[in-house]
């Protein structure tokens, strides 16, 4: 899978899920903080320092370990935003 086809499946995902709002659901791509910034800002803010950390040293599998560290906080926040039902979780979570 190519970066271009994870870019294209991931905004026709973030598409989906701004249709949403006209079936009463949740809207989290729009979410803003206090700062008004967007997920993708702090992602990306997270990636700098990150590869400002590593001073030259070498990095492999970054994508999996991005996901990995992606994952857990998702979850719980997905459970604490549904009160900890599991079924609405997966849904909100396709």
């Amino acid at each position: 899978m190519t970066l271009s086809s994870v870019n294209t499946a991931a905004a026709r995902t973030l598409t989906e899920m701004n249709t949403a709002e006209a079936r009463k659901q949740p809207h989290l791509t729009i979410a803003r903080s206090e700062t008004h910034d967007t997920l993708r800002n702090c992602v990306r803010r997270s990636l700098n320092d990150y590869f400002n950390q590593l001073d030259g040293e070498a990095v492999s599998e970054l994508y999996p370990m991005v996901l990995a560290e992606m994952e857990i906080p998702l979850l719980e926040k997905v459970l604490e935003y549904t009160r900890g039902n599991q079924t609405k979780a997966a849904e909100l979570l396709g």
